[in-house]
């Protein structure tokens, strides 16, 4: 199998979640996936950040 043509979610699915699950982490209450941090982008600058919503 090559890795380097697998998608980000299919390493997730292939091998880490199975790493995780062998070492005792409960997946249901301890991973979350895919999660909206916030609306819009986040801009960084030096040591900071700023988050804008969407100008829709």
């Amino acid at each position: 199998m090559d890795k380097k043509k697998l998608s980000e979610r299919d390493i997730c699915t292939k091998f880490i979640t199975p790493s995780l699950k062998r070492a005792g982490w409960d997946i249901k209450q301890q991973i979350r996936e895919e999660v909206t941090l916030t609306e819009g982008k986040i801009y960084v600058r030096g040591n900071g950040g700023q988050a804008r919503k969407n100008a829709s």
